[in-house]
């Protein structure tokens, strides 16, 4: 199983990016999917979580501004990043809960897709 992360890139405060984090391989089914950022000389932090239920649950610091959606026919999870503020730079990384085999769970994380915000 292998989790790609894509859609960051350079952006204006206030402006948009969307990131995605599609899994592929041996997958019988994803669990919760979570996206992480972490900027340099700060805690890796996580900014915003899906379940298979879709109950989705957001960090303080960008409710209302970001959401996160699933694609479950894609294997894709996105993350829509509005009114973004310079503040939201950071490295970010999607981590899953995947079964195979639907009789073990595993946790995969996808590579760093970075996002800048210019002020």
């Amino acid at each position: 199983v292998q989790l790609q992360a894509s859609g960051g890139g350079l952006v204006q405060a206030g402006g948009s990016l969307r990131l995605s984090c599609r899994a592929s391989g041996s997958i019988f089914s994803i669990n919760k999917v979570t996206w992480y950022r972490q900027s340099p000389g700060k805690q890796r932090e996580a900014v915003a979580s899906i379940t298979s239920g879709d109950i989705t649950n957001y960090a303080d610091s960008v409710k209302g501004r970001f959401t996160i959606s699933r694609d479950n026919a894609k294997n894709t999870v996105y993350l829509q990043m509005n009114s973004l503020k310079p503040e939201d730079a950071a490295v970010y990384r999607c981590n899953a809960n995947i079964s195979p085999d639907d009789s073990s769970w595993f946790d995969y994380w996808g590579q760093g897709t970075l996002v800048t915000v210019s002020s």
